[in-house]
């Protein structure tokens, strides 16, 4: 058994515990894929700490550990896709693995088969660029094709190169790795090209590394057969992934926080924190340029109601219902937050002035009293909305946030009045939600206003 394989292996454990641990944290498809292809590294040096054994037993693990490398990068690159939930990207990744496995295979025979050999290398790029032009119609992507043109260039390699007496097959196994980790190097571009970060950076340089050992280890045999390298030199790019995937989890998660902190966990909308510090950009553009910038804000009449009748898994699909309409009706340039449980508010920028504001005010109010479809149920809630125009209403965030609400809450007394005097003045109790199976037809349930 080769014991000098134990350090890597122990190093490659901790690297892998340190992984597991950091994406526990924060776990998403791409850290388990990832930890999952790091599993599979410890398993290709656990491997080859028995490639040495005698027999059958030594080839059985040399082709296990080479399996396990090649599959992990694999992994990796599948992590790197985008499109992982297409059926055409899934059976792309079972012929990667298959044809990898199977080349390898052979490779363990003392003498392969040619025909064996030359099918299998066809296979490799045959497989991914059958599939791609398959699934084109339902689907294409150009990380796809750049998947097929590196399987297919690795075809015509295998069949120049792998029947050379000597060192041909040695040439092929270096070959089939190279392209494996190469991919990773590619796919891991292009997942990360718009992010200029230390972990995108040193995993990409990292698997670049991987995938050049393959080629330099090669020629430094051929030009100085006599030199010893140390193991851990050809490891290196290893570690050096495994520290950059962990500042890319890392940062993820910093990133995550951050915009847990800025925005509501609910709807997805700005928070008040991040809806004040808009705000005061917003009045300082429109002091600097002498313009005006208008705050709505808005309060939806019968929330509790709503809680109460129905649970309160009804009234935060209400509140995303409710986001997804402000959304909607609004620049781009403006901004909706969500700055109490039902109060939600609205900056809006220049060009504006307060008919403008009052406009889409009256917009919102009439989307708001048509019924909506949340969930199983059809609710018909209104909304209290309260108009501030900076600087005509105020001059700074404290008295334009007052203003605002002061209009609020006169337009909630308002409706309460109106209300009052439609409802007779026994009170009635809530109707009752009926089924659609029990009635055969669909109900409108309308929250009774206060």
């Amino acid at each position: 058994m080769d014991w000098t394989k134990l350090p890597d292996l122990a190093a490659v454990a901790a690297l892998t515990c340190a992984f597991a641990s950091v994406a526990r944290r924060g776990q998403t498809t791409t850290s388990r894929h990832w930890l999952t292809g790091w599993v599979l590294i410890a398993v290709h040096f656990a491997a080859f700490i028995f490639s040495s054994a005698p027999g059958a037993w030594g080839k059985i693990a040399t082709d296990i550990g080479l399996i396990s490398l090649i599959s992990a990068g694999v992994l990796f690159m599948w992590a790197s896709v985008p499109y992982r939930t297409e059926r055409s990207s899934v059976w792309m990744l079972i012929s990667v693995l298959a044809t990898n496995a199977i080349y390898i295979v052979l490779l363990g025979f003392d003498h392969p088969w040619p025909s064996a050999l030359n099918t299998a290398a066809i296979l490799f790029g045959a497989a991914p660029l059958t599939l791609a032009l398959t699934a084109r119609r339902d689907f294409t992507h150009l990380l796809r094709w750049l998947l097929v043109g590196i399987y297919c260039v690795l075809a015509v390699f295998l069949l120049a190169f792998q029947n050379r007496p000597g060192n041909g097959l040695y040439i092929a196994s270096n070959a089939v790795l190279f392209t494996v980790y190469f991919g990773c190097c590619v796919h891991v571009w292009y997942s990360y090209r718009e992010r200029v970060s230390a972990g995108s950076l040193i995993t990409i340089v990292g698997f670049l590394g991987w995938a050049m050992v393959f080629v330099l280890a090669p020629i430094a045999g051929f030009l100085v057969p006599n030199a010893q390298i140390e193991s851990e030199v050809w490891n290196l790019p290893k570690y050096v992934v495994a520290v950059g995937m962990i500042l890319l989890l890392l940062e993820d998660q910093i990133e995550h926080n951050k915009y847990l902190a800025l925005h509501d966990e609910l709807t997805g909308l700005p928070n008040r924190r991040l809806f004040l510090d808009r705000l005061a950009l917003s009045l300082e553009r429109a002091r600097r340029m002498e313009s005006k910038a208008a705050l709505l804000v808005i309060d939806l009449n019968h929330f509790k109601r709503v809680n109460d009748t129905l649970g309160h898994h009804a009234g935060d699909l209400l509140l995303k219902k409710v986001s997804s309409i402000f959304q909607s009706r609004v620049r781009r340039s403006d901004t909706v937050a969500r700055t109490g449980g039902d109060e939600f508010s609205l900056i809006l920028e220049e060009p504006t002035n307060r008919s403008n504001a009052k406009w889409v005010a009256k917009s919102l109010m009439e989307m708001l009293d048509e019924p909506l479809q949340v969930g199983e149920h059809t609710l018909k809630v209104g909304a209290s909305i309260g108009v501030a125009v900076f600087p005509d209403d105020a001059a700074d965030i404290e008295g334009l946030c007052i203003a605002a609400d002061l209009r609020m809450y006169d337009d909630k007394n308002e409706s309460r009045e109106t209300d009052a005097e439609r409802l007779p003045v026994k009170s009635e109790p809530l109707p009752e939600f009926r089924s659609k199976e029990n009635e055969g037809f669909k109900m409108i349930a309308h929250v009774p206003k206060i």
